[in-house]
């Protein structure tokens, strides 16, 4: 794919002259004239929140730059904050823009397409760019996931579910809709996309305490005072500057990206706990690329508590799942591993915390309520397939989420503790990027890394959880 798909939004308006751009006709001009003083049409307050993607913003004051795109859908200025993460992502962060303008070329389409059929402005995938760089399985310190990194509460406020089975924050379509909901929701209460984009990074009660606290609804005002997190204050010209550089990638520089195929796929109704490995080699279909395309299904069968679960399949392959179907084949998932009960009795409940599972998983899988009694030698159905090796404890998830309960973590345990005490780092400019499968022996093997120095160094990571798929790991 070599077409930019980030430069679809903010067309050259056809009826807008010069001297209406210049004037910020329709817009804040108190914004325009009060930062920079001739910036570009500021925040216009939109009461039809149908039609945010109507209005066009002239960037104005990056003329010298000689850019083939001026216009944008979202308010975009070229000011000290804005060209501060230019140069970043032109200089020390380029092979991260790089990467997220790869990605861009699997989602973008898609998410703009779904932003302009919800009214909102198609420079908006900008934010999710910003957000996580267009990585679907993304997640952040303050545990926000997915392309939208929305947390947990946020998420299932405006649809998404989130349980052990499913997380769909991760799902590019669900969580790009979820994402236009609440920023729908947004705009109308603030105004303006600059505050509402705020509102996104920091949350509604922030911002209005802000605004009241400075008694002002401008952003640029608001980013002077000290209330507003760093974090906050430079998301939005973040935002601005990848759009400035995703709309114009001939002009910084960038016009060898490698642009990802676009996300593609059929759609079929499988029945509940389905083995989706099973599923995958009945169809022919490579269980990896079942997992890419539906990245919101955490385990490797489809959640047992739906009348049918819509799974997407490799493009042109529906008529398989019908041979499937037709061929009587029992895909139910059934290869679960068997925990016998040892020493005194105990609860399912007991053994749900043992191995980090939600209590109603294992009800589910054994037909027995979660304060019931286990007794000694009962076997209990856990959620993981029986032919998948869990010797290793530090390995990158495939099946499910890593749990330290579940993977016998006694033999680095001294490791940990002496890298603990030690307090040791090696140099952090060497990183690993931590692939599907990997264990930390595999990444200190491939790195030629000491197995302790690997840990020491990564210890903040290693003591509280296992290593996942896409930890940038230190390495020597």
């Amino acid at each position: 794919m070599n077409t930019n798909p980030l430069e679809e939004g903010g067309r050259a308006p056809q009826q807008v002259t010069t001297t209406e751009l210049e004037n910020g006709e329709g817009g804040d001009t108190a914004d325009k004239a009060s930062h920079d003083g001739k910036s570009i049409i500021g925040s216009s307050s939109i009461d039809d929140a149908g039609n945010h993607h109507s209005r066009t913003y002239f960037l104005y004051g990056a003329e010298q730059l000689n850019l083939d795109n001026y216009y944008f859908d979202i308010p975009v200025v070229f000011n000290s904050a804005v060209q501060t993460w230019i140069h970043y992502f032109l200089n020390r962060g380029r092979g991260f823009f790089e990467r997220y303008s790869a990605r861009s070329g699997r989602y973008a389409p898609l998410m703009g397409q779904i932003l302009e059929d919800h009214g909102l402005p198609r420079d908006l995938i900008f934010l999710a760019m910003a957000e996580s760089g267009f990585q679907d399985k993304a997640k952040s310190w303050a545990r926000a996931v997915g392309p939208w990194q929305f947390m947990s509460y946020t998420g299932k406020k405006f649809g998404l579910k989130i349980d052990w089975y499913v997380d769909e924050r991760m799902d590019p379509i669900k969580s790009t809709i979820a994402a236009c909901n609440y920023l729908t929701v947004l705009y109308k209460q603030f105004g303006s996309w600059e505050l509402a984009a705020s509102a996104y990074n920091a949350g509604e009660g922030k911002v209005n305490r802000a605004i009241r606290k400075y008694n002002t609804e401008n952003f640029w005002s608001l980013r002077e005072g000290r209330y507003l997190r760093s974090e906050t204050k430079n998301y939005v010209p973040k935002i601005m500057a990848l759009a400035i550089i995703g709309k114009n990638l001939k002009a910084f520089g960038f016009e060898d990206i490698d642009f990802h195929e676009q996300l593609d796929f059929d759609e079929i109704d499988v029945p509940p706990m389905t083995d989706l490995v099973a599923l995958a080699e009945q169809m022919g279909v490579d269980f990896e690329e079942l997992q890419r395309l539906n990245p919101e299904v955490m385990r490797w069968f489809t959640p047992p508590n739906v009348s049918y679960y819509k799974l997407r399949v490799p493009i042109n392959s529906k008529a398989k799942w019908a041979d499937v179907v037709a061929s009587g084949v029992d895909l139910k998932a059934t290869n679960f591993r068997r925990y016998s009960v040892q020493g005194q009795a105990s609860t399912l409940r007991d053994i749900a915390k043992k191995f980090s599972v939600a209590p109603y998983v294992l009800e589910e899988l054994n037909g027995i309520d979660a304060g019931a009694r286990i007794v000694k030698g009962q076997a209990i159905a856990l959620p993981f397939r029986a032919d998948h090796d869990l010797k290793n404890n530090m390995y990158a998830d495939l099946y499910e989420r890593p749990r330290k309960e579940v993977l016998a973590r006694s033999k680095y345990k001294g490791l940990v503790k002496l890298a603990k005490a030690q307090g040791k780092h090696l140099n952090s400019s060497n990183r690993y990027t931590v692939r599907r499968g990997d264990t930390l022996w595999d990444v200190a093997k491939k790195t030629n890394t000491p197995l302790y120095s690997l840990i020491v160094s990564n210890l903040e990571i290693i003591n509280n959880r296992m290593i996942r798929e896409g930890d940038r790991l230190i390495v020597r």
